[in-house]
């Protein structure tokens, strides 16, 4: 049996209908062709996944897409805008806080609700930040500091 849910993904009202049993994370990857998220573990453990819901950061493997009904999805497709990249996402090239790209989106995603949460955090909240994201790659010095870069470019501003 299919459900039909509504919500906004980047920025775009959609209507699509759903299994029971799919989880958001399958949803946006092979309905929306929106391959950022990637399933690492498919448990909730490592991150990959990452992208807000509602402005907070959640495990698309470990929510059903049935859940997603009424709710605003931003995903890594949807920090840029008219091919511009967000300022986190420059900023992690900008420091090189990454290597195989595997666990990036969600690293910056994390990131992303954080500063949207607040913008001036302290690097001990960058890393609680992204306490659940897990690289096997980098370490996590590079991505801090990008993160970092975009608090102190963003306090600047004001």
């Amino acid at each position: 049996m299919k459900h039909k849910i509504n919500f906004i993904l980047n920025n775009e009202e959609i209507t699509h209908e759903v299994a029971a049993n799919r989880t958001l994370l399958d949803v946006i990857r092979e309905d929306f062709d929106l391959t950022g998220a990637k399933e690492g573990c498919g448990a909730g453990e490592c991150g990959a996944c990452t992208i807000l819901v509602d402005r907070k950061p959640i495990n698309a493997c470990l929510m059903l897409a049935v859940e997603a009904d009424g709710k605003e999805i931003l995903t890594i497709e949807g920090l840029s805008v008219n091919n511009k990249l967000d300022q986190i996402q420059q900023a992690f090239i900008d420091h090189a806080a990454l290597q195989c790209g595997y666990c990036t989106p969600g690293m910056i995603m994390s990131g992303k609700a954080l500063l949207m949460d607040n913008p001036s955090p302290t690097e001990e909240e960058v890393k609680e930040a992204i306490s659940g994201n897990l690289c096997r790659c980098t370490g996590y010095k590079k991505i801090v500091e990008a993160i970092m870069e975009v608090a102190d470019k963003t306090n600047s501003a004001r």
